[in-house]
Formats: structure tokens, sequence, C-alpha cells
């Protein structure tokens, strides 16, 4: 066949599922080529928050203060804040530090907040440049914007009987490169004379083609789940609307935010700032869904003075719809050698920011996997994980971001709420009590950003006891086999984190003695029965080996804790659980 490109793997979608993916399978030197029909990363700001446990992983890839460094200034405040307009009376407000301030203020936090990075207020447009100049960084891979998924097979699903055996590259694609006047959201049924087709021999494909994926709806994946919420706020047809308002600070009385909220009983909206100086993002709830279809720029700017409480000069720069409400998860991952992430397979209101960064998260635990299948460390099977510990996490996150949409959408604006009245005042006391409470329900999260656990993977070996309780607002460091491990700072300064091995890592912790020894040999030695990249890593700090409750853990290359325990009498069936060997 003429034109053929073979690859490891084929990633149909740039956003960040796809890109993280590519960074970690380029990371491990295996090839791989990602194709999305959009000429280049996203336009308009999409996902405006990080979350910590994102931070930690981009910290973990080494470009953590490269992602901290974009988006806002330095010093521009990162609060959240209520308000009955943008430039009107502030009901609520939750003071964050600043991008600046962040590196050094998470280094005093203790508790349910501690850990290698704080969260990040950055347009999801800025992270994936990054993303994708780092993904581009590797030489196997191979990063290809402009490019569409037009078709796909896989010869080994079901598997058939054949005297070759299965195909060594079981995925068949075709690939087109889209023409300058075609829409990159446009499927097009037969090739344009004038573009380019590629044959694609992959020996896996990754749908990583967003909340319409083509290649789901091409397996027959259906949504699970619930969706349709209806809200006063964060329910139904939503507007959005990029722009540009260069008098939005020097007109607004208020203190500077980097979200601002409007409860009002005409409209609820809010706003977000891309860069800190002019762009912003702002959504703003409407009660007509058909009729938000045929909204206008002149429209547009109507209701962004309603919001803003007095005229305000905007310039557009995108509009568009999308649908609040949604709480669901794909019925499947995987089907054969195809496997979904990100919005493929959740679809979140974005309360909460979760759904950029569940993706991520997504995209580093297939990430490994994928790594040491096919450098024949492990045995296929286990990518049959992949939807056992990634599933049931998309569906509590879900859950999460519906809890925190129904706190802001099904509280009522009272119509006094902008009176100069005592009756206005009572009201807005109300709505005060009522929206700094909502404000750390939503964004003070540890327990939804560190909490997440694979207790009931087959990979993880249990030690017989409990995980502390899930909960959204608080997190209680454990190493209860599962979980993300339990952070420390060290005495030089640096992050525990930072030391791990970027594979498999044991951690040798209290007084260092003959039995300690011999168990990191023995563990040592498995590991490379294995073929595991193994590190064995030495404290003699009593208070890591409080913390973590056992003389030996062992980490695996997504940070997770895999084991922990006192001996490595069984050190070879462990490696052999957890690696999938």
């Amino acid at each position: 066949m003429p034109n053929v490109l073979e690859t490891d793997v084929l990633i149909a979608g740039g956003g960040p599922f796809g890109l993280m993916l590519a960074n970690e399978l380029g990371r491990r030197h295996i090839k791989c080529l990602l194709v999305d029909p959009k000429p280049n990363t996203a336009f308009n700001p999409q996902a405006n928050a990080t979350q910590a446990r994102t931070m930690e992983h981009f910290r973990r890839l080494g470009f953590a203060a490269e992602i901290r460094a974009q988006g806002l200034p330095p010093h521009h405040p990162t609060d959240i804040t209520y308000l009955t307009r943008f430039s009107g009376i502030e009901l609520a407000r939750l003071r964050l530090p600043t991008a600046a301030a962040a590196p050094q203020a998470i280094k005093a936090m203790t508790g349910s907040w501690s850990a290698a990075e704080l969260p990040h207020r950055v347009s999801q447009k800025f992270v994936e440049v990054t993303l994708r100049q780092q993904a581009e960084k590797w030489t196997h891979n191979d990063i290809r914007y402009g490019w569409k998924l037009e078709s796909f097979s896989d010869e080994n699903h079901p598997p058939h009987a054949s005297k070759a055996g299965h195909p060594s590259h079981p995925i068949q694609a075709i690939i087109q490169q889209v023409s300058d006047n075609e829409s990159a959201f446009v499927r097009k049924s037969s090739s344009s004379d004038d573009s380019q087709t590629t044959h694609v021999r992959a020996k896996y494909l990754i749908g990583a083609d967003g909340a319409r994926s083509f290649i789901r709806h091409e397996l027959g994946i259906a949504w699970g789940g619930a969706t349709g919420f209806k809200r006063n706020f964060m329910g139904g047809k939503m507007l959005a609307v990029y722009l540009k308002a260069p008098h939005f600070y020097e007109r607004n009385p208020n203190d500077r935010a980097w979200m601002y909220v409007i409860v009002n009983p005409e409209l609820r909206a809010f706003i977000m700032s891309v860069d800190g100086v002019s762009e912003f993002a702002f959504h703003v709830q409407m009660a007509d869904d058909a009729a938000t279809e045929a909204l206008t720029a002149e429209d547009a700017k109507r209701l962004f003075a309603l919001a803003y409480g007095q005229h305000v000069d905007i310039e557009i720069l995108s509009m568009a719809t999308w649908l609040a409400g949604h709480a669901l998860v794909a019925d499947s991952f995987q089907k054969g050698n195809i496997f979904l992430g990100g919005d493929a397979v959740h679809l979140f209101t974005p309360t909460g920011g979760l759904g950029y960064n569940t993706a991520v998260e997504d995209a580093v635990n297939l990430g490994w996997k994928l790594a040491a299948v096919l450098k024949g460390q492990a045995q296929a099977a286990l990518l049959d994980s992949y939807e056992v510990e990634r599933k049931p996490l998309a569906i509590r996150n879900t859950g999460y971001a519906r809890q925190f949409a129904d706190s802001i959408g099904l509280f009522d604006a009272d119509k006094q709420l902008e009176e100069m009245s005592p009756a206005g005042d009572h009201a807005r006391s109300i709505a005060s009590d009522y929206l700094n409470g909502h404000a750390r329900r939503e964004f003070n999260i540890p327990g939804v950003t560190f909490g997440g656990r694979y207790s009931q993977s087959p990979l993880i070996v249990a030690d017989g006891t409990q995980a502390p309780a899930d909960a959204a607002n608080t997190y209680t460091p454990s190493a209860c086999p599962g979980g993300r491990p339990p952070h420390a700072w060290l005495p030089d300064g640096s992050s525990l984190f930072d030391h791990f091995n970027f594979e498999w890592t044991l951690l040798a912790l209290g007084k260092n003695n003959d039995l300690l020894t011999q168990d990191t040999l023995k563990f040592s030695e498995a590991a490379s029965d294995c073929q595991l990249d193994f590190k064995v890593l030495r404290f003699e700090s009593q208070e890591l080996l409080t913390l973590y409750e056992a003389n030996l853990v062992l980490i695996r290359p997504d940070q997770i804790v895999a084991w922990r325990g006192t001996n490595a009498n069984q050190a070879l069936q462990i490696l052999k659980q957890a690696s999938g060997a």
C-alpha cells in the first residue's frame, strides 16, 4: 500500500488529554502520531483552572514553572468574587495566592494542602501551547495539527484466527490533511482532491477527540450518567463570549479578582480574566435554549453591559453557545486496541474545574501502561486496568461537579438584592453568608484534587488498612495503597516528589540497618527480573516513617502507592501484580 505510515500509538485529538498522553509516551520513547483537525491549539480560553494535582504532574514532567508563568501576570489576584454586577456590590470573596506567591506559600501549608504545588489560574489555550511544545521535543512524536482521522478499523477486534496470527499493527486508519477552506469541525465523506491522505498502521488508537467523539460514536459506546439539569445558573444553554474589554478594571470600583460571578434576579453570569489585562471569557445563563442560538454580537454586547452594570466598550473575539448540566460518563473506555479519554468519555458541568484536570490524569494513567506493554515489560491485560481505575474516578468527579453546580445554580437571587434599603441590606447579608460558604465548597477542594483512589484495582496490593473517607473539602494524607503518596518538604527545601523515579520507586524509610538493606536488594533483584526501571529512595527521617506508616513503600510511575509493608518476602509477586508483568 503506497504512502503508509507505521506508529505505535495513533492519537486522534490534540486537546489536554491527547497532548498530555503524547508527552507521557514521548518521554518513554514510544513512537506516537497525534492528529487534530484544528489548524493549531485552542483559540478560545476553554478550561481556566489547573488543579494542584495536575500541577504536580506538570512538575513531574519538568514544566510546572513554565505553566505557572503563563496566564495572569505574576502578581494579579486569583480571587473568586461574587457580586450583584461586575461593577456592583460585592457579596462574597475567596482570596487566593497569586502566581508569584504560590511556590513559597505552598511550603508553609500542611494537612489538607500538604502538596508540591498549588492550583494555577490559567486558560487552557495557554496550557495547550506548552503541552504541544513539550510534546514536539520528543523525537518519537509526530504532532500534526490540520490533520483529521478519516476512518479506522481494528483487525484484532473481534479476535480472529489466521495462520499468520494477529497483525503486529492491528489498527488500520486513514488520516487526511484538512484543506484551508474546510472547517476543522465538519467531517466529509470523501477526500478533497487538493488534500493529502495517508494510511496509518498502529498498535493502538486513542480517542482524544472530545465530547462529540467520532471514535466513540463509531464504536457504538453510549453515555451513562445524567444530563439536562435545569438550574437558575449552570443548567441549560449558556452563551460564551471571548472578548476584549480594555476598560474593565479602570471602570470597576471593586478589588481585582480572577473570576467574577454575578448573582442577580435579572441575569446570572460569570467572567474570568484570560490575560489579566484586557481579555476575558464571559459566560451568561440563557433562559430560552432555542433563542440562544440566534443571538448576535449586539445581543452579546447588551448582555455584557447588563452584567457589568454600565456600558463598557468591548471587542468580541469569538462567541458560541454551550450546554451546562452534564454529568456523563461513557459506558466503556476501551474496545479492543482502541482507548478513549478526556471529554470523549466524561462530560462535566464546569463547576470545580474538573473536566480538563480529570482528562490529564486519564493520560497519566494510560501513558505508563501503554509504554510498559509496548516495551514488553507487561502483559497486554495490564491495559484493562485503565477503565477499571479511571471510570470510577470519572463518575466520582462528575458527581462532585454536579454538587457544586447545584450549590450555586439552585441558589435564588432575592429580588431586593440591589435595593439600597433595609430589605436590600438583609437580602445581601443572607446572600453573603451563603456565597462565602459556597465559594469554599467549590474552590477549596483538596479532597477532590488529591483524594482520588484506585483501591479496587487489581494492580493495587492491599495491606488491610482503611483509607480516609472521601470528602470534597478536606483531605487526609495517607499512604494506604491505591492513592496519592503523602507529600513532604525535605530539609533542603526540595519536594519528596522531586526525588521519585520517573518510573518505579521504592521508599525505604527508617533507620538504615542490614535487614532494610536486604529488603531493598530483594526488591531491586525482583525489579530487574520484571525489566522495570526501578529506584530505591532511602530516608532515615522519623517524620517520613510516621507519615507513611511502613518501612517499605512502592510508588507507581503515576505517583500512586501500589503497596506498602515491612519486608520484601513477596517482592517478586508484589511487583508482578503492581506492574502487570
